[in-house]
């Protein structure tokens, strides 16, 4: 059984550009984030799909200083990227990350592997509704992520990888995989309450406070417990919501020639 580990990592951002490559105590956030993801048992394997943009060179240069392989691929069909990313090396399951969530959780992704393997589900993702927006988690069998490959057309299922699994998943009514969205089984932390992911100016400066006060090594929910014991800290970035991202990407959805 392989496993193996993406994560998505490019320089533009509309944003907060080059927000991976901020830094907090001399670490820039996408070394902690593939750091933190390193340190999960059930990951074989772990590579970056990132794109032919000229900043990519600094995203490579972390990438070749933890020994983390890459693959450069579309800027917008980031569908192609991923999958291309993960072709070479043939896996049984594909973990995704997206290089925005810095404190992803190596012991959720733990459980999340385990469970989704134990199961034999298609796809597994942490469910919004019961997870902070930054500890987002996708195990996905390579054979449905070919399948999504070969058959999504719509701009959005290309932009955002797994939108045509989500869509067609047994999880929303479908039937075309076995699909699972993995509970919180401390209580639930809705996504749009908490948020430790990184896409706006306000998100970094929580995330900053979070690194600054606790380190890069806590489990997410010590991180959480700090917010609530912080409310100044966790309003600077509560009007943000999650997935504004994928809504404007439905609104602006149309059909590609692949």
């Amino acid at each position: 059984m392989k496993v193996l580990a993406i994560t998505q990592a490019r320089y533009g951002s509309t944003r907060l550009p080059a927000k991976i490559l901020k830094e907090v105590n001399g670490m820039t956030l996408l070394e902690i984030h593939l750091r933190r993801i390193l340190q999960a048992k059930a990951i074989d394997k772990l590579r970056i799909a990132t794109t032919d943009e000229e900043g990519s060179k600094y995203i490579v240069a972390i990438a070749d200083k933890l020994g983390v392989e890459y693959y450069k691929g579309s800027v917008n069909d980031v569908l192609d990227r991923f999958y291309n990313t993960a072709a070479p090396e043939n896996p049984d399951y594909v973990v995704r990350f997206t290089s925005d969530c810095p404190l992803v959780d190596s012991k959720l992704i733990d459980e999340i592997v385990q469970f989704a393997i134990e199961h034999d589900y298609d796809y597994v993702s942490t469910d919004p509704q019961s997870f902070p927006d930054g500890l987002d988690t996708e195990v996905v069998k390579f054979s449905s992520l070919k399948r999504a490959y070969d058959e999504a057309v719509m701009s959005s299922d290309r932009e955002h990888v797994m939108t045509y699994i989500w869509e067609n998943g047994t999880a929303k009514g479908g039937d075309k995989f076995k699909s699972y969205y993995y509970k919180n089984p401390q209580g639930n932390y809705n996504a749009n309450e908490y948020r430790i992911t990184i896409d706006e100016p306000e998100d970094f400066a929580v995330i900053h406070q979070l690194i600054t006060n606790l380190g890069i090594d806590k489990d997410w929910k010590t991180y959480i417990d700090f917010l609530l014991e912080h409310n100044e800290i966790r309003s600077l970035n509560s009007k943000f919501h999650y997935n504004e991202g994928l809504e404007k990407s439905h609104r602006e959805n149309h059909i590609l020639k692949k």
